[in-house]
């Protein structure tokens, strides 16, 4: 009895080890589980894919955006666009994406209009089936943990009201032959799109042949413990996923000086897979823009572009983590990206500045290769437009004057791993209306439509909280709806975008507002030997000062032909309150605009200033709003205050808002800069206390 046993428990041991056997999956098998995997494989990224598959992406982009030299090219109407709608099972469905496979999913993010946008069933058919394998409510499905938890089922930023957020699955979902996926919603209204509906899907085309097995829902139950595991992996800081102790270490310290560089020379073969830095400087924000990483490898250099802009915080240090980014409140900064070579690497500091820069420790940790014929070396640049123009929306004055910006065109075998963009906004309104465009190997017409900036860098409406997550962030997102500094981070694991000849990345530079900007994106890819690219190293760029506040991009302006628009005035300070300029086009404002004080208190002032062409004495009208919670003000001019007491309410029978011309007397003005100053002063007893002020402009003659 006790060797039957025995042999039983032999015979069992082989029949296990035949059945797992047969459940492993070829190398080259593509599933649920191989893709998870990949997910947390550093090395993958740097090799040519194989088997081979391309990127592209299904979106809600307004429909009107045929071809860059027809009318509804920047077209704006991006919600609630479906392939076609259909009737399954009594049920109506609008279908999102139909693939063909062998693919897979690989980065699926939303945001909705309202609650009548939010509040439908999402599915995915796969393989022609009739029946979804996923189902559910839409926001469980995306953001809400129903298939996977954080960080690969997540919405951004924790900061923002959960229905304002973007959400965001980087669950990978393979299908063979083919996948569809519907939107149900009931309040959708076809022949007007709306409610508003927003959707970027980017999913992977393999090669033919390829064996893909489809995702089931039985399969993700199977595999909870190792989705968890790398998840876990994920969520992490990059550093604990690698062993440092088998790795050498180069580095260096020191001062730059003004003009001067510090090399560290690698030989190969070999990789970076660590690289750190902190640096001290006087001024430390034109330090981390003005201090310009460089990288040589096999020859070839490949990487050029500020060290804050590369490690992902601008030029103000915004603490923030990601897969292959680190910058911490101390000012050490970190990447992890891998880095082959064949023959050696030369990693450069050069400080294009005027002042001393202190390197406080430069370290790169390396690890030998193997280099094949699939590697491929890494490679980033940057850019800036420096105090370009924008259109503007014709909406609120502007010429609609909106244009795509090229952040890199790649040729060659590659592949683009993300995106970074830095800008300083100078008005009182959201500057990334536009879209992505992606042209992937010369195609007539973009693989990537996008539907605005915020979602393609995975965050919502114009959202200005800051939020960090393993592959998009915002460091910091001050600058969104008012003058400020905005960092957005965009980066790609299985979402990476290979091309076999070329990539174009452009982007539209779409703000609300006329304005005066400056827009510096960053970009990322691996690249085979031998590619190129247009973007070229600009030192006299970085050598710019950065913008702090508004005033560095927005000078007092000259008043031409007698005409002070309100909100062409620089506001130097507010003891209270808030002030933007207001954009409404139908309140009767010179230029649809104002400038909006919400003062909040009573005896506030806020001083502007603004420039004459020549000095003298100048009489002066204003024209102002009234409205329901409008304050009563005075005006000053070089501190001289008019007699005359402004009332700024207004009962609102038959407008919101109105507005009215007053003498206010004659004044000194010189030639150069001048002051104005408002001042609020009690208000009407049935006004609402907010303490408003609105300008539209003032009208200033010279007396002969």
């Amino acid at each position: 009895m006790k060797k039957y046993c025995l042999s039983l428990n032999s015979l069992c041991v082989v029949l296990l080890m035949i059945i797992l056997g047969s459940c492993q999956s070829p190398d080259n098998e593509v599933s649920l589980s191989s893709m998870v995997q990949d997910m947390t494989k550093r090395s993958l990224v740097s090799e040519y894919p194989d088997p081979f598959f391309t990127v592209k992406q299904f979106s809600s982009y307004d429909q009107n955006t045929v071809a860059p030299d027809q009318d509804g090219w920047f077209a704006n109407h991006d919600a609630s666009w479906f392939i076609r709608q259909e009737e399954n099972n009594g049920r109506r469905e609008f279908v999102m994406l139909e693939a063909e496979g062998p693919g897979a999913i690989v980065r699926f993010w939303m945001t909705f209009g309202n609650k009548d946008a939010y509040t439908g069933t999402i599915r995915f058919y796969f393989d022609n089936s009739e029946e979804p394998e996923i189902e559910g409510p839409v926001l469980d499905i995306i953001s809400g943990g129903a298939l996977v938890g954080e960080p690969l089922s997540s919405s951004v930023s924790e900061e923002t009201d959960y229905f304002k957020r973007g959400h965001n699955l980087y669950l990978p979902i393979p299908y063979n032959s083919h996948l569809k996926i519907t939107y149900e919603c009931p309040a959708l209204k076809p022949e007007n799109h709306s409610p508003s509906v927003y959707y970027n899907i980017n999913y992977r085309s393999y090669e033919a042949g390829t064996s893909v097995i489809s995702f089931t829902m039985d399969d993700l139950s199977l595999l909870k413990d190792e989705v968890e595991e790398v998840q876990k992996t994920l969520n992490k800081p990059a550093i604990t996923s690698l062993n440092t102790s088998n790795l050498q270490s180069h580095s260096q310290k020191g001062i730059l000086s003004p003009g001067k560089a510090m090399n560290l020379n690698i030989p190969g073969k070999a990789a970076i897979h660590i690289m750190q830095l902190k640096i001290n400087a006087e001024n430390l924000p034109q330090a981390l823009r003005s201090t310009v990483l460089e990288i040589i490898f096999d020859g070839e250099k490949t990487v050029w572009a500020p060290i804050g802009e590369f490690f992902g915080t601008g030029y103000q240090i915004r603490a923030n983590r990601t897969w292959y980014t680190q910058v911490n409140d101390d000012g050490s900064m970190s990447c992890y990206w891998l880095m082959p070579f064949k023959e050696g690497a030369q990693v450069t500091l050069t400080n294009y500045g005027d002042q001393e820069i202190e390197i406080v420790e430069q370290k790169v940790w390396t690890d030998k290769y193997r280099w094949t014929k699939n590697s491929m070396h890494f490679g980033a640049v940057w850019q800036e437009l420096y105090e370009v123009e924008s259109g503007g929306s014709s909406r609120v004055n502007g010429d609609d004057g909106h244009f795509d910006v090229n952040y890199v065109t790649l040729n060659g075998e590659g592949v683009y791993m993300g995106t970074g963009l830095t800008i300083f906004n100078t008005a009182d309104a959201w500057w990334g209306e536009g879209d992505e465009k992606i042209w992937v190997d010369g195609e007539s017409f973009p693989s990537f439509v996008g539907t605005g900036t915020e979602d393609y860098f995975g965050y919502a409406w114009c959202r200005p909280e800051i939020f960090s997550h393993f592959l998009i962030a915002q460091p910091d997102g001050s600058g969104n709806f008012h003058p400020g500094m905005s960092v957005n981070l965009r980066f790609h694991i299985l979402d990476q975008i290979p091309f076999t000849s070329s990539i174009q990345f452009d982007l539209e530079l779409w703000h609300w507002a006329k304005t005066v900007m400056n827009y510096a994106p960053m970009s990322y890819w691996y690249l085979k030997p031998g590619g190129s690219w247009n973007v070229k190293p600009d030192p006299e760029m970085v050598k710019k000062p950065v913008s702090l506040k508004r005033d560095d991009l927005i000078k007092p302006k000259l008043v031409e032909k007698g005409m002070l628009e309100g909100e062409t005035l620089r506001v130097i300070e507010a003891s209270h309150g808030d002030h933007q300029v207001q954009n409404i086009s139908n309140f009767g404002w010179s230029g649809n605009s104002q400038l909006w004080w919400i003062a909040d208190s009573d005896n506030a002032t806020l001083t502007a200033d603004f420039l004459m062409p020549e000095s003298g004495q100048y009489k002066v009208k204003l024209v102002y709003s009234k409205a329901i919670d409008y304050a009563n003000f005075r005006i000053a001019l070089n501190d001289k205050y008019s007699p005359k007491k402004l009332v700024g309410y207004h009962d609102q029978s038959g407008k919101d808002v109105v507005t009215l011309s007053a003498n206010l007397g004659i004044f000194s003005l010189k030639e150069g800069t001048n002051t104005l100053t408002l001042k609020t002063e009690g208000k009407h007893p049935k006004a609402v206390e907010r303490y408003m002020v609105g300008i539209d402009y003032l009208k200033l003659v010279k007396i002969e």
